[in-house]
């Protein structure tokens, strides 16, 4: 999951509006975005589910003093602390968000809502999660050597295997990230650090050349084995763009365990 993860939008504006930075109604708006509609189900207190405004004032009262991102993959739990049932859910939805101060986590279910592909509904369980640092996020500074290191690897695996973003398609996929990185540079919200930003642009920079590298019809490779070696080829780089991602939306709660901000 490279894009714009919900988890990634949830606490980027939950940050802001724990931090007095925008207005609940603006950090609502901006983690729907273009989705019909976003409950918080399992919410202590409450027998039913709940809008975000209340849910996101209602974690304020119980302790929550910030958000971070988990994007957890098969065999990499990156982002999370446990327990194992938790783990599983956030597993499943392959995102969640970890409440700092409290020990709560809240897991995403999607629904379809009209046409297909059109608009969703999105639940959110809140769920006891075990307080202990995240597993494997690495610091801002190690996630923008990493990447820098990984867009290099990623260009020869991809040159190497003449997929290298030649061919309309791919230029279009290319072109699309470029629109969607000069809206994006508000996608993370006020109060987060430059470097937070430049590292999760370069890192949906990372992902779209995956994307483009294992779509079927770029390049010369074309058979199911070779788009295959692809996929495989890339894959410890989409575990460094995940990392990177899960740094960058976490940096605000880290800096202020570090007495930082």
């Amino acid at each position: 999951m490279l894009s714009e993860p919900r988890a990634g939008r949830l606490a980027a504006w939950g940050n802001a509006l724990l931090a007095g930075l925008v207005s609940p109604d603006d950090a609502v708006l901006a983690i729907v975005g273009a989705d019909a509609v976003h409950r918080v189900e399992g919410l202590p207190g409450e027998p039913g589910q709940v809008g975000l405004t209340l849910a996101l004032g209602r974690l304020r009262t119980l302790g929550v003093g910030g958000l971070r991102v988990a994007l957890p993959a098969p065999g990499h739990p990156l982002g999370l602390s446990g327990p194992p049932e938790f783990n599983a859910r956030a597993l499943e939805a392959e995102e969640a968000v970890v409440c700092h101060g409290a020990a709560y986590g809240l897991v995403p279910d999607v629904y379809e809502a009209g046409p297909v592909g059109v608009r969703v509904e999105v639940v959110w369980h809140v769920l006891p999660v075990r307080e202990a640092p995240p597993a494997d996020v690495p610091s801002l500074s190690e996630a923008e050597r990493e990447l820098a290191e990984a867009l290099r690897e990623a260009t020869e695996v991809l040159t190497r295997l003449d997929v290298a973003g030649s061919g309309p398609v791919a230029e279009a996929a290319i072109d699309a990230y470029r629109a969607r990185a000069e809206r994006g540079r508000e996608v993370l919200a006020p109060g987060y650090p430059p470097r937070a930003v430049r590292v999760l642009e370069l890192a949906q920079r990372v992902g779209t050349l995956i994307a483009v590298a294992t779509e079927s019809g770029h390049g010369g490779a074309v058979s199911s084995s070779e788009i295959s070696a692809r996929r495989e080829a890339l894959r410890p780089v989409e575990r460094t763009a995940r990392r990177a991602q899960v740094a960058a939306y976490n940096s605000v709660v880290e800096e202020r365990e570090r007495g930082v901000r």
